[in-house]
Order: structure tokens, then sequence, then C-alpha cells
């Protein structure tokens, strides 16, 4: 083979590879772009099925299921209010038997102070029977301090109409004006509330 015959031989194999390697580039080409084509066509396919789905109603059963949480909501809000509701009137029905036994018990307590009145210091010192009934009564009032019942302060104090019945006025210089003067019968609370107003005078 001549010089000439080898480079000729040269030349042809380089123009192969030069055409070889445009065909390479050519088709590499063609693939990115079918990619992208087919990348495209799948986002839009997701936004049609996406819009799709909106379009679309709700299933029956998520209906079902939202209605019936929602009684179940409302049933226990209900039950919630209900139980509420039932301790307080527990808690006033109990506040209204208490009020009504200490109401009984107030004129015992005012007998008990009465007679207890009547007793001068040296017959309390010496009559058994004077120091029993004595002990009888501040036990009688320690039980009912401990239960909640308190005697309501009135003489001295201004007079209140929440908690004071005034049964008497009086021109009195030693007090104040509309101050009470003097207390006939003590009155009680229970748990901060009135069980019976104290019945007192009043200086104008």
């Amino acid at each position: 083979m001549t010089e000439e015959n080898v480079e000729e031989k040269i030349d042809e194999t380089a123009s192969e590879s030069e055409e070889a390697v445009k065909e390479t580039e050519t088709a590499a080409e063609d693939v990115n772009k079918n990619e992208n084509q087919e990348a495209g066509n799948n986002g839009q396919d997701k936004k049609s099925k996406k819009n799709k789905n909106k379009g679309k109603k709700p299933d029956k059963r998520d209906e079902v299921i939202l209605d019936l949480t929602d009684r179940l909501k409302r049933s226990l809000a209900e039950f919630d209010n209900f139980r509420k509701r039932s301790e307080k009137e527990k808690s006033q029905m109990f506040d209204i038997g208490a009020k009504t036994i200490i109401e009984a018990i107030l004129p015992v307590v005012d007998n008990f102070e009465r007679g207890i009145a009547t007793l001068d210091a040296e017959t309390l010192e010496k009559d058994p029977f004077a120091q029993g009934m004595e002990k009888t009564y501040k036990q009688l009032l320690k039980t009912m301090d401990d239960l909640g019942i308190k005697e309501i302060e009135a003489k001295g104090c201004t007079f209140n109409p929440d908690l004071h019945n005034a049964v008497m006025h009086e021109e009195n210089d030693a007090f104040g004006e509309n101050t009470v003067s003097e207390v006939f019968q003590k009155g009680y609370t229970y748990h901060d509330q009135v069980v019976r107003h104290s019945m007192v005078r009043v200086a104008n």
C-alpha cells in the first residue's frame, strides 16, 4: 500500500468518526426532547387529575362520617351541660335543705341565750345545772361555726338592709347616724347566705 493510499484511508476513517459523533449527538437531542415532552405530559395529566378531583362530589361515606361526628360532638356537649346543671341543682337543693334545718335550730339557740342571760356569775360558778347549760350552749355554737353558720355582726355597725331588719329607730348621740344601737334577735348566715336577718334598732 502506497503512502497516498494510507492517507486516503485515514481521511475516510476520520470522516466516518465525525459522522458517527454527529449521529450520536442528534440521537441524544432527540432523546432529551422526548423526555421533556413526556414530563410535560405527565404534569398536565396530574393537573388534570387534580382539577377532576376538585370538581368531583364528596363520597357518601365521607358525608355520613362527618354527620355522625357532628352528632357525637353535639351529644357530648349536651351531656356535659346536663351534668353541670345537675350538680348545680343538687348543690342548691342541699343548701335549701340545710337552711331549713338551721332555721329550725336557731330558736333553740335563742332559748339557750335567754336562759343563760337570767343567771348571774355566782350561779354559773356554783350550780352544776347552770354550768351544764353553758357548756351545751358553747358546744352548740362551736358546731354551728364548724358547719359554716356565722353570727351577723350588728351592734355598732352601719345598718345594712341585706343583713339587718330595722324594727325601731331612735335618736341617740352615742351612736353615729344610721348605726345599729341595739340587737333584739341575732341574725345568722350559712356560707355567706343570710338564713335570718338581725332584728335591730337603728340610731338616726
